[in-house]
């Protein structure tokens, strides 16, 4: 398993009940190589402007996701996950999607930090 690929894992739902949902790596953190993942949603409704990427049939890694329906990918659903709790591998994003997702938490995450910024990938003291 790697960043960027989608997987299967049980997830908390609003309910309190746990469901095999599909989510994303977004990227894998010392010191225990566990995963922050965002949630996977196929409520297209629920999508927050300029946060949530949607995935769409037409787009060039629908295929390669291993998503059957179009989704969003939920950055406001983030959770930490070892890897044993992953059940299974079923696809991956694209480079440039994955690489915008991470750009679009960070700078959400510097937003509200006074004196930084995020420039071109990097953090800068303002």
């Amino acid at each position: 398993m790697r960043e960027a690929d989608v997987v299967l894992t049980p997830l908390p739902q609003a309910d309190g009940k746990v469901k095999i949902r599909p989510a994303l790596l977004l990227r894998r953190l010392p010191p225990f190589g566990d995963y922050l993942v965002c949630g996977i949603s196929s409520q297209l409704n629920k999508a927050v402007a300029g946060f949530d990427d949607l995935i769409r049939r037409n787009d060039p890694d629908f295929t390669e996701s291993g998503l059957v329906v179009e989704s969003l990918f939920r950055l406001g659903f983030l959770a930490m996950l070892p890897r044993s709790r992953i059940a299974g591998n079923i696809g991956s994003i694209s480079l440039k999607r994955h690489q915008r997702l991470l750009v679009q938490l960070s700078r959400h995450l510097l937003d509200s930090v006074p004196g930084t910024s995020l420039h071109q990938g990097h953090e800068t003291p303002g």
